[in-house]
């Protein structure tokens, strides 16, 4: 790379992220060959050389997908760092989008192979427009504070930790820096295709808010700190009054909060459970049960996302 050009915008969050770290750990990149991916990729590397693996998850719902997992491989081979791929089967179940088989079917690959290379981290490369897009996709689908808080900088998920640590760069300082270093990156058309309520506010939204709002990205971003910061206090609260109530929880303890507690508790104990995300209507179909669950004889079975919620005997219960 030439001497003269800027530095990788990734490599000073990737060195604050190092920080602390003891020397040896080994982590991962999930490497899809694309911009942002790749300038994290190389940030890792220069940072922590032979102490790193790139993981490429190939989901064959596209034909150009084969192409992006030769392009990771022959870069990861040219720059002498470890590489692993895998396909995955995304099909989606009853009522999930192709999106959100394809992100579960990814997560899951993820975890599934930084395990079997003894990797303590998987890093993504999502940053600060991804944020802002996510926080406006929220919005549009008229979400609660968990998708309000959008994306977090750190989390688990089966078995393995994950983290973002690129999340406050600018996306087009990435691409500039990319196009002016030669480093090669992949496409994907997807990122164009205006069906996908992302790339339309990608494409639409965020030019207009950088226009009028030049701090865009950091105050929306605070917004969804916010958010998180509100949440986690009431997943505190939730999390007490669970104890309280019981796991699975009692329904006579249940009936004795306030609406709002018990919807609180509800949503914490079918996401910390289940992954389930119940719509605003569901939930409130089954307060309106729990509110006329005054006797023994009283019947419970509602659709609450990808599945059931049930009375059984004195408690409630969750079925897929």
């Amino acid at each position: 790379m030439n001497a003269a050009l800027p530095a990788n915008p990734c490599a000073a969050p990737v060195a604050a992220w190092l920080a602390g770290v003891p020397a040896g750990v080994r982590r991962a990149v999930a490497f899809s060959a694309g911009a942002d991916s790749t300038a994290l990729l190389l940030a890792a590397h220069a940072a922590c050389p032979g102490q790193l693996i790139a993981l490429h998850v190939h989901h064959g719902l596209q034909v150009a997908a084969d192409g992006f997992e030769s392009h990771a491989r022959q870069f990861c081979e040219t720059r002498g760092i470890a590489f692993a791929s895998q396909r995955v089967l995304a099909a989606h179940a009853p009522g999930e989008s192709p999106e959100d088989a394809a992100r579960r079917a990814r997560y899951l690959c993820l975890a599934d192979l930084a395990l079997a290379h003894g990797c303590a981290e998987v890093w993504l490369a999502q940053h600060a427009d991804d944020q802002v897009e996510t926080l406006l996709l929220a919005l549009s689908r008229g979400a609660g504070l968990p998708g309000l808080a959008s994306m977090p900088a750190r989390f688990e998920r089966h078995g393995m930790a994950f983290a973002r640590p690129i999340l406050a760069v600018d996306g087009a300082a990435i691409r500039t820096w990319l196009q002016d270093s030669g480093e090669p990156f992949v496409d994907d058309p997807t990122n164009t295709d205006t069906r996908f309520i992302r790339n339309r506010i990608r494409q639409h939204l965020l030019p207009a808010w950088r226009a009028q709002f030049p701090a865009y990205q950091q105050t929306l971003a605070r917004s969804a700190r916010h958010a998180a910061q509100a949440q986690r206090l009431l997943d505190e609260v939730a999390a007490q009054d669970l104890l309280a109530v019981g796991q699975p929880p009692l329904i006579a303890r249940l009936r004795v909060l306030s609406a709002e507690r018990q919807a609180n508790l509800l949503r914490h104990w079918l996401r910390q459970g289940w992954q389930a995300g119940p719509s605003e209507a569901q939930m409130a179909a089954l307060l309106r049960q729990l509110a006329a669950c005054a006797t023994r004889g009283h019947h419970i079975r509602l659709k609450v996302a990808d599945g059931h919620v049930l009375r059984d005997g004195d408690v409630l219960v969750f079925e897929r």
